[in-house]
């Protein structure tokens, strides 16, 4: 995996571009401290993945996922940050971003991470993915899932807030106490999301959730009441 590292802290990029040579499969073919050279650098190396903090001295790593996705539509872009904002990493979702990483998540995992990058997979963290899941409920967006051939899925926003709960392996009892609703209540809703979803398990569920977050989560968003 040939990657470009996007950051404008010298040392901290320089140390974690050793760390990831250090990696087998892996190298970071290219450095840049701004978005203009994050760009030129991506055009002349096209590199598999680039790893970029969202904070830059001439502009917004933000700005360049959509630009770089049009320029390299076959190059990951991942973000590496100080910011947990919410808002930041739904924003960085909705441009094409493949993964949100926090500059505080170990080397070994940051690795693992692109290397899920690099399957098709995302590379969010459980607790990003669960604040994304709770965000979308939050604003009553329907989830869409297509992994059953020719069917899209629906998940109402309350189904989105015990998927977000089934990924930290919480129980029906804690996550009715989460949610302030009865035990029964949550069982109907998890059989709900298994039929949905077309998986056996929560566990399964819930690792579908983890996989991946695909761009149509965010589109086609319908603001609607759901009962329980």
């Amino acid at each position: 995996m040939n990657i470009l590292l996007v950051d404008d802290h010298v040392l901290f990029r320089q140390g974690l571009a050793s760390m990831l040579n250090n990696q087998p499969e892996m190298r970071v073919v290219g450095e840049a401290g701004t978005l203009r050279k994050a760009l030129a650098k991506a055009e002349e190396l096209k590199p598999d993945l680039v790893l970029m903090d969202i904070g830059l001295p001439d502009g917004n790593g933000l700005e360049a996922i959509v630009k770089i996705q049009r320029m390299l539509p076959n190059t990951n872009v991942v973000i590496l940050t100080i910011h947990e904002s919410d808002e930041l990493l739904l924003i960085a979702i909705q441009k094409g971003a493949k993964g949100y990483l926090h500059k505080s998540t170990p080397i070994t995992d940051i690795v693992a991470s692109l290397k899920a990058v690099e399957r098709g997979e995302a590379a969010l963290s459980r607790k990003m993915i669960r604040r994304v899941l709770n965000e979308l409920a939050h604003t009553s967006a329907l989830i869409h899932w297509s992994e059953r051939e020719g069917e899209v899925q629906e998940l109402t926003s309350r189904e989105i807030q015990v998927l977000a709960q089934l990924t930290t392996g919480a129980s029906n009892k804690e996550i009715g106490k989460i949610l302030i609703i009865s035990e029964n209540t949550v069982r109907a809703h998890v059989r709900n999301i298994l039929k949905k979803l077309n998986v056996r398990s929560r566990h399964e569920a819930a690792k579908l959730a983890k996989r991946q977050i695909p761009d149509e989560y965010f589109s086609n968003n319908a603001t609607r009441t759901d009962s329980e």
